[in-house]
């Protein structure tokens, strides 16, 4: 096949024409380094090891791109890589990055886990983001129970906390119960931690 034109397009691609008619797009770094000319001939072969090249090198820049702005789990990175490149080269690109240590899903659940305990998050509801974000569901579990307290105790603190003032009238309490039921608490804690603070609170009047 001729390779009858190389014309620039966005994002630091060509578009590679065989024989008159637009065929694949590949990053001009790969053109390059090919010495890709029109008028050269071109066969299946070659056109497949370029495009393998290609989609290696645009794994690894969006990977470098995507950890440069936030950490990833790998699972995650590996998704979103798939929209750009085949699955075979965001694996790989993945698994680079984790080799130069640019990926360290241990630790980035056990920061992530923290994160969602500060903001009151429920274990369970820390887990469930942690998977949601690519963690494997045992490692998500792990982190999670090291970083959330107790359910009692995590819920007494976001009452005084947070909800303490609403629980003076029936409106206040079906919407604290709600907002705690979102962050992962389970109906059956929540209404005890209401009865003790009821109780709190009849104990401390004049």
């Amino acid at each position: 096949m001729e390779l009858t034109a190389i014309e620039p397009r966005r994002h630091r691609l060509v578009q590679l024409s065989l024989e008159g008619e637009p065929a694949v797009k590949i990053d001009a770094a790969t053109a390059q380094e090919a010495r890709l000319r029109a008028g050269m001939e071109i066969d299946d072969e070659t056109l497949h090891e370029l495009l393998l090249k290609s989609d290696a090198a645009r794994a690894k820049e969006k990977a470098l791109y995507l950890l440069e702005h936030r950490p990833h789990a790998k699972r995650e990175l590996e998704q979103k890589l798939t929209r750009t490149v085949g699955e075979d080269a965001a694996r790989a690109a993945a698994d680079r990055m984790e080799e130069l240590g640019l990926i360290d899903d241990e630790d980035y659940a056990r920061r992530l886990a923290q994160e969602y305990a500060r903001k009151g998050c429920a274990a369970a509801r820390t887990v469930q983001e942690l998977v949601r974000r690519g963690v494997d569901r045992e490692l998500a579990r792990a982190a999670a129970e090291e970083a959330s307290p107790e359910p009692e105790e995590a819920l007494r603190r976001l009452i005084e906390r947070k909800y303490e003032r609403r629980l003076g009238d029936e409106r206040g309490r079906r919407q604290t119960a709600a907002a705690l039921q979102r962050l992962g608490y389970r109906w059956e804690g929540i209404r005890a931690a209401r009865r003790a603070f009821d109780a709190c609170a009849e104990e401390n009047l004049p």
